[in-house]
């Protein structure tokens, strides 16, 4: 079992306190410091794009309840060179990266081959990894001002299963020119919609009938729409040309298998997954990785797809494991119940028991025992701890716990 860590720099209201951006940033680097020091092998920083507060001043706000911002990195890439060069053994992961955004897939192959050519430059014989997770980003505002949206009757239509389709497209792009290919549009695969791209008959009518009117399609009866390219450039190839990719790792945060399959027809890429995700689609996904993961550094391993855990562990000193048992508990439903109140303004006592039912929490001996009946022993777990909470010192004190008694725990029992 491999253990990362996962930075959410959340920036919210927790008990009516909310730090100011400097405090979560300096909160941040003290726990990759700490995270260094204890062994953990990745620590994954949360990406957001464009002020969630500012969005909820327009029509439509995506969040309109939560006070703060989502998270405050930005940019894993600026992130990754300062935690670098603050740390001696950590690699730095992005959870994640959305190449949809800030100049779309071009512009981001560019910057990260940018990155690792700055990387060995500044330090030569370093193996530490920068951990790529990329996606299209969790929300649709973050894309909008980029050109990401529909464009006409057919778009509007059909664009809940469309941008599924260009974000295939961004894939291709991100991934051929950070391979170091030289490419068009014209030279990116062609796409289509078919009636398995819908979910209901009339969704795939309706987009029949919008394709005709459009001029996409001769009659309603298609069995496929051709789809056109959503970036169109001439022939380019991103800069540096000789970037280091040894010290590139790519995970997709997609759950379409296609996409995932997809991908890996390009560059090994593994796969993330949600917190909620059921055990058996994650033991599907293993099994059908196996089979398509791109093996060019080596065959399919349980490891490449990190699995979160939000964490609630008390090791309070001075009283029972009954009384820490208990406490880790409490914090984990207050926690789940300020996120539901922030995310929908009410409070599902439903929704919060099973979120909680879903969180690892207890004392050192509990945590270690759920981890055991949840986990495979191979796993790689992305350990959340400053979920809902700004207590450096506490989210600190979890981390140190699990790495000084609940990893030996796990340990001693294989």
């Amino acid at each position: 079992m491999k253990y990362d860590l996962f930075l959410s720099i959340c920036q919210t209201e927790v008990d009516g306190f909310m730090p100011d951006e400097k405090t979560m940033f300096a909160n941040f680097f003290d726990q990759a410091k700490l995270a260094d020091e204890l062994g953990f092998g990745t620590a994954w920083i949360a990406e957001t794009h464009l002020s969630c507060q500012v969005q909820k001043e327009n029509p439509g706000a995506v969040i309109p309840h939560f006070t703060g911002e989502i998270g405050l990195n930005t940019d894993i890439l600026q992130m990754a060179h300062v935690v670098f060069a603050n740390t001696k053994n950590i690699n730095v992961g992005s959870a994640i990266r959305n190449i949809i955004c800030n100049g779309g897939p071009i512009a981001h192959a560019e910057a990260v081959r940018t990155f690792l050519s700055l990387r060995r430059m500044s330090d030569p014989t370093s193996t530490r990894k920068l951990e790529l997770g990329f996606a299209a980003g969790r929300f649709p505002f973050s894309n909008t001002p980029y050109g990401f949206k529909p464009k006409g009757d057919f778009e509007t239509e059909t664009w809940e299963v469309l941008k599924n389709k260009y974000f295939q497209e961004a894939v291709e792009i991100f991934l051929r020119l950070l391979k170091g290919e030289k490419l068009s549009s014209e030279n990116v695969s062609a796409r289509t919609l078919t009636r398995a791209d819908f979910r209901k008959e009339d969704d795939w009518h309706r987009a029949l009938v919008a394709a005709k009117a459009q001029g996409l399609i001769a009659q309603t009866e298609a069995e496929n729409i051709p789809l056109a390219h959503h970036w169109n450039f001439e022939k380019v190839g991103v800069i540096p040309f000789d970037a280091p990719l040894e010290n590139l790792r790519l995970t997709i945060g997609s759950h379409d298998p296609e996409t995932q399959n997809f991908a890996n027809t390009i560059l090994p890429v593994g796969v993330f997954n949600l917190s909620i995700t059921p055990p058996a689609v994650i033991e599907e996904t293993h099994q059908r990785m196996a089979k398509t993961y791109n093996n060019m550094s080596g065959g399919w391993t349980r490891d490449l797809m990190p699995r979160t855990v939000l964490c609630f562990l008390d090791d309070t000193p001075g009283i029972s494991e009954t009384e820490q048992s208990v406490r880790a508990k409490r914090a984990a439903t207050r926690a789940w119940e300020n996120y539901w109140r922030a995310m929908e303004k009410t409070l599902d006592p439903k929704k919060v028991e099973g979120a909680v039912s879903n969180t690892i929490a207890g004392n050192v001996k509990q945590v270690a025992a759920l981890i055991r009946e949840k986990y495979h022993p191979e796993d790689r777990l992305m350990l959340w701890f400053d979920f809902n909470n700004h207590d450096n010192e506490n989210v600190k004190s979890s981390m140190r716990a699990f790495m000084q008694k609940v990893k030996p725990l796990l340990e001693a029992a294989r």
